[in-house]
């Protein structure tokens, strides 16, 4: 008896009828591997059946060739720069739409986080670490899933995707301007919606919105240098997330490749501007000791200096000069 995997063949010895001696008679089994692939699944192999003039048949298996769930890193660069490219040229009132919606999203995303992440205090108490982690799992990863999928506009990781295009050739300053400006106001706006709304509804209260409050006077209370540190190091991880999203050809994949960095930023309490559009106004409503100068002198302004320097020169530029033009020269 003998045995190899993919396929599994098995020999299988049988007495012959008349004259009592024994046979091998073989048989092979197939496993079949189902494979995912842009909301399709397709069959990792084809069975073709082959018959001989004995009684003995055999399944043949051959391998039907299935592209990558990953873009390679020079692939996901170029695609990286062709959306970049096609964000460069959308007209300002697209880029104000969908930067309302992506705003948004974040803004959904860090109100979920307050509610779940920042309503657990017995567990920050007594394991912080474990709080920060659910402050980080729950809430911004998933809305920036949102903004991925559904294209919308969000200011930071457009740094990088549209300085990949323009790098090589493939947008100009005016369309790269144009598209971080207009998205910005739209953050801001789609920030300041969901902060009306969850201010109105009144879905965040009592223990919930003392947490809020005090998150808004955190951020406003570091040093200017501080807030424009943590916003690049926020920023690096959150291009990265959009960067590597983009080459990943299911679901799946794009979720892994954007939870992973948001979590981690979120949990060791790094500073994202769009994030705490949303953040510090509501932690604002909520009763903060906070004025609007404070928003955005202290915090505003420095974090989102920190942001641009990470898309531009840590994801954008650092990646352009790995796998653009110069680079394969």
């Amino acid at each position: 008896m003998y045995a190899f995997v993919g396929p599994l063949a098995v020999s299988i010895g049988v007495p012959h009828r008349t004259t009592g001696k024994t046979r091998t008679t073989s048989r092979t089994f197939i496993t079949a591997i189902a494979g995912y692939r842009h909301n399709s699944f397709v069959q990792g192999y084809s069975l073709q059946p082959r018959s001989s003039k004995k009684t003995c048949s055999t399944i043949a298996a051959k391998p039907v060739r299935m592209s990558a769930l990953q873009k390679s890193p020079p692939q996901t660069f170029e695609a990286a720069v062709t959306l970049g490219s096609s964000k460069a040229d959308l007209p300002s009132w697209k880029v104000l739409l969908l930067g309302i919606l992506a705003g948004a999203y974040i803004a959904l995303g860090a109100l979920l986080a307050l509610c779940v992440g920042g309503a657990v205090p017995a567990i920050k108490a007594s394991n912080p670490g474990l709080q920060k982690l659910l402050f980080g799992a729950l809430g911004l990863p998933g809305g920036l899933l949102l903004v991925c999928v559904t294209g919308g506009e969000l200011f930071t990781g457009n740094t990088a995707l549209l300085t990949c295009a323009f790098t090589q050739g493939r947008a100009k300053a005016g369309g790269v301007l144009r598209n971080w400006v207009w998205s910005y106001i739209g953050n801001v706006l789609g920030s300041a919606l969901v902060t009306w709304l969850a201010v109105a509804s009144g879905c965040v209260g009592g223990a919930g919105g003392a947490v809020a409050a005090a998150v808004a006077s955190a951020k406003v209370g570091m040093p200017f240098i501080k807030a424009f540190l943590r916003g690049i190091v926020c920023n690096w991880l959150v291009c990265l997330a959009v960067y590597t999203q983009n080459g990943a050809s299911d679901l799946m994949g794009k979720f892994v490749a954007i939870w992973l960095p948001i979590c981690a930023f979120v949990a060791m309490g790094f500073e994202h501007c769009v994030a705490n559009m949303f953040l510090i106004p509501f932690g604002m409503a909520m009763g903060a000791d906070v004025t609007m100068k404070q928003y955005l002198m202290a915090n505003l302004l420095p974090v989102t200096l920190g942001n641009i320097v990470a898309g531009v020169f840590l994801v954008g530029l650092a990646y352009s000069l790995a796998f653009g033009k110069k680079a394969a020269a």
